[in-house]
This record gives structure tokens, sequence and C-alpha cells, in this order.
């Protein structure tokens, strides 16, 4: 399976080739992927160092001067160092370009808190007219890099190592239905938590007898609510739908939209993704998932629980 983040540093150095104004900037993470392309563009791909701040400043001077600038570094540097130049270079200035990080959540856990964010889709939300994509495979990776710079526009792409075992069509920020079934439970996975989401339904369909459909996104803003319609379409059972949203970062960073694609209707939200309380202990990916309740044994603890208090 392709590794997500080379497969972004080829889309970008491709798209650097083949748009005459197409920028990269980076912060020294990342450079092993671009030094051909900066030989080749010495002018449009640009290494500013261990410089945040400047960074996204750089890139948001470039767009403000004609190019659509793709941004890059690890996802606590780009996002929770920069905040502030993101808000101010890019949403007050009301200009386009491609941030992408990479290392988001999990991904760094042994190297401790310095290098994981759960808090950077949140954050970016808090900018206006910013698209946030949280691609669950390489290959979407590289569709929703393609798709952003066609359409140009502010664009967040999330790029993580953990992937999912199927590629969905993300380009158009669809939600797809992967799963259909017929009760009132309805599972929204975003990004890479969508092997897990289709375990645990599994396992519940086998210990509760209730089928439940699950969803997938790529795209989180905008969130395709029509697709989420579709979605609670399948509900035969006559009850209220619960939906249970799983994403890979900060629990609850899409509740508000969910919620707010369900006022016509009565129904029980269940936010699922990283807690609040800080994480001291060193881990694997895999130990911070399972603490996290992320990993399927988790997320079918998890709706499991929902199920029965409605039914007691």
């Amino acid at each position: 399976m392709t590794d997500p983040r080379t497969r972004f540093a080829d889309t970008a150095v491709d798209l650097v080739d083949r748009d005459p104004d197409t920028a990269l900037v980076y912060a020294e993470i990342g450079g092993q992927f671009f030094g051909g392309a900066a030989a080749r563009h010495p002018d449009r791909v640009v290494n500013v160092g261990i410089r945040e701040q400047l960074l996204v400043n750089v890139g948001a001077g470039m767009s403000l001067a004609g190019m659509f600038p793709i941004v890059h570094t690890f996802a606590p540097f780009l996002v929770e160092r920069a905040y502030e130049q993101i808000k101010l270079g890019f949403g007050h200035q009301d200009v386009d370009g491609l941030l992408v990080s990479t290392g988001g959540s999990v991904d760094m856990s042994t190297t401790g808190r310095t290098h994981q964010t759960d808090a950077d889709v949140a954050l970016i939300d808090a900018i206006p007219g910013v698209a946030i994509h949280v691609p669950g495979t390489a290959a979407e990776v590289e569709a929703v890099m393609r798709a952003a710079h066609r359409r140009r526009g502010r664009h967040y792409v999330r790029v993580t190592a953990q992937q999912n075992s199927a590629t969905f069509d993300a380009a158009d920020g669809q939600l797809h239905i992967v799963r259909p079934g017929s009760s009132n439970l309805v599972i929204l996975a975003v990004g890479p938590v969508l092997d897990a989401a289709l375990a645990a339904a599994a396992e519940i369909a086998h210990t509760e007898g209730v089928e439940a459909t699950v969803c997938y996104t790529a795209t989180v803003r905008p969130l395709d609510t029509d697709g989420l319609s579709r979605a609670l379409a399948h509900n035969t059972s006559g009850k209220h739908p619960d939906v249970v949203l799983v994403e890979p970062y900060l629990a609850g960073t899409s509740a508000h939209v969910v919620s707010s694609a369900l006022l016509d209707r009565p129904h029980r939200l269940l936010s699922l993704g990283h807690g609040r309380a800080e994480r001291r202990l060193y881990g694997t990916p895999e130990q911070h998932l399972q603490v996290s309740g992320l990993d399927a044994a988790g997320v079918a603890r998890s709706v499991r629980a929902l199920i029965r208090a409605h039914a007691a």
C-alpha cells in the first residue's frame, strides 16, 4: 500500500512541474522529497527553514501575488504554531491556497506531546471559507489535492499514515454509503477510521442484531448533508435516527454540522474521537487509538452502550 505522505509529495511536485502558477513552500519537513523540484523551480519551491509562521506568511504572500501555494509541514507546527498567520494571511485576506499537514493525531505518538495535535481540524474550522479534507488512503490524498488545485479556494488536507482498506472517489467531497443497513443506527466515519467503523458495525450486527448503515466521507467541510440524508433514508425501523460520528481527531469537531443538518428530525448524536485529556504516556499509534476508543473494539463498545441506553 502506498504511503500517504509520499503520495502527497509526489502529487505536490507534479502540480508544481505542470503549472507555472503553483508554488510549494515548506519548513524543512519533507525536504527529502523536494530536492529535484527545487532545482527545477528555485523561484517556486521554497524552504523557509524551521520558521512556521514565516512559512504561512510566505505562502499567503505568494497567493496575493497571484500564485497558488502549497504550504506544508507537520500538523501541530502548521496549524497550532502558525494559527494566527493562517487566520490573517489566508482567512482575513481572503486568498487561495492548499495547506497540507502530515503527522496528525497519533502518527507521531512516540515523539511526545510537541508532535501531537487533535485540535487542528477544529481550529481550521474556525476560519471562514476553508474546505477541510481528511483522506483515508494515499489515493484519496492525491484526489483531494488535485481537485483543490483545480477549483482553487482555501483548503486544508490532513494526511496521516493510518489508512483504510478501500479507496473511494474523494474528489467531489460526497458522502458514500459503504454498508447499507435497515435499523435507525447510522455510523458516519471520517477519513482513516472507516475500517474500525465497519468492523464495529459487523460486531454490533452479530451481538445486538442491529444492522447499522455505515457511511464515509473524506471531506468534512463542507459536509455532504444531502448524502447524510440519503444514509438516514435506509432506516426502516420507524424510530428516530441514532447517528454515531467517528472522527480521527478531537471528539465532537463536526457535531455541530451534523446536528444542524438534522434540525428537521429528532435524533441522538454520539461523537467519538480523541478526548480532551492530555495523553502524557508515550505509546504506539495503535495503543493511542485503543486508549481513545477509536479501534474497532472501542467503537463497538461505544455503539453498544448507545443501543442499550436507548433500550433501557
